[in-house]
This record gives C-alpha cells, sequence and structure tokens, in this order.
C-alpha cells in the first residue's frame, strides 16, 4: 500500500464532504443536519483556512484531519479505509511538534473513544450536548506529548 499525507486542495472537497457525509451515514445514533453540497462546502471552508491533511492510499483520497492550531476540528476516514491505519497516521502527523492537542467526540462514539485513548489521549471534560450542534453529549479529550527523554543503555 502506497500512503501519501499532504495539505489538502479545493479540488479535494467534494471527496472529503462525500467522506463526511458517509461517516454520518454510517452513524444512526447522529442526526443528519446537512446536506452533502452543504458538507461540501464546510470542507471548502476548511480547506480554505488551512487547516485540513489528507491521507491518499494508493492514489485515492482515503481520510483527512483538519487541525486548528491544537484543536483537532475533525478526523475521519472513508468507510472503506477503515482500520487500514489511515486515522492514526493522520493523527500521529498531527501529534508532531505539537506539545498538546484537544478535541471532542459524541459519547456514543465509542469506537472513537477507543481510538484516540490508543493514541494517548485522555478523556478530561464531559458535556450533555449542550456545545454542538447535534445536541449529543459529548467528551473532550487531551494529549499531551510526553516529557520523558529517550535513556540510553
Amino acid at each position: 500500500m502506497n500512503r501519501v499525507i499532504r495539505p489538502a486542495r479545493s479540488t479535494d472537497a467534494g471527496k472529503l464532504g462525500a467522506i463526511l457525509s458517509e461517516a454520518v451515514r454510517a452513524h444512526t445514533w447522529k442526526p443528519r443536519l446537512h446536506t452533502g453540497a452543504e458538507d461540501i462546502a464546510h470542507m471548502g471552508d476548511l480547506i480554505d483556512r488551512g487547516w485540513v491533511r489528507v491521507c491518499e492510499s494508493d492514489g485515492v483520497v482515503a481520510g483527512f484531519l483538519a487541525l486548528d492550531g491544537t484543536s483537532v476540528q475533525s478526523l475521519y476516514v472513508s468507510v472503506a479505509e477503515q482500520g487500514k491505519g489511515i486515522g492514526g497516521a493522520l493523527l500521529v502527523q498531527a501529534q508532531e511538534g505539537q506539545e498538546r492537542l484537544e478535541l471532542w467526540t459524541f459519547q456514543a462514539n465509542e469506537d472513537a473513544q477507543r481510538f484516540y485513548r490508543a493514541h494517548g489521549f485522555t478523556a478530561a471534560e464531559r458535556k450533555e450536548g449542550a456545545g454542538n450542534e447535534e445536541g449529543l453529549p459529548d467528551v473532550r479529550f487531551t494529549w499531551v506529548k510526553s516529557n520523558k527523554e529517550p535513556q540510553n543503555g
């Protein structure tokens, strides 16, 4: 498998919007609030802000991560490409050069919570959904770079 992580281009908005729409459909607990066209426009806005990196697998856009400073705004992998390390590769690259990261995910999304814990994140705060447009209970995760120096010998 040939994997490349690169900055998103404006021409990626359609593919990334489709991945976002697919993720909403795959989670029956998540309400559908936006049309496919709105998902594409949203991704175009995030790309224009310079926040998005995509992972291509064998030349096909397989996932993306949007990072605003130290805040992971979104991380999605197409359903067909899940379980192949794409999300992990995007997250590890986001962690490089950072002292800390934070993100929110839904409490109902247990797979995402397991994924983030496996990548060194810890749950820091739980809310009942007043702060997100879906109105769903969510949890804030944080990651802090380890200050441990490698030991020789």
